[in-house]
């Protein structure tokens, strides 16, 4: 999850280097400014934590929970739809390796 700012050109570009990494790195969004990776172990979520650590802009807010995947699977759609990738993933009971 993350809000950053936007004002000067510096913190746009900060902006969206932080975006691409997300995107490069395998995240998913599931709504603006909070995205979602599946890790098949603690091993890969460290290894991926210190990336997204390694790649935190100067300024802002980033927060990271870490869930287990049956947490995940429990999370109640109150208003809106599932994303495409959720509708894949849940129809397919495999695990999905970026």
């Amino acid at each position: 999850m993350y809000d950053l700012p936007t004002q000067t050109i510096a913190d746009k570009r900060s902006y969206q280097l932080f975006h691409k990494f997300l995107i490069k790195d395998g995240y998913d969004m599931l709504q603006y400014s909070l995205y979602s990776r599946i890790c098949n172990s603690q091993v890969v979520a460290d290894k991926h934590i210190a990336r997204l650590k390694f790649n935190l802009p100067n300024i802002g807010n980033v927060r990271l929970l870490q869930v287990t995947e049956k947490q995940y699977a429990s999370m109640e759609f109150l208003v809106g739809d599932m994303t495409n990738f959720e509708k894949i993933t849940a129809n397919n009971k495999q695990l999905f390796l970026f």
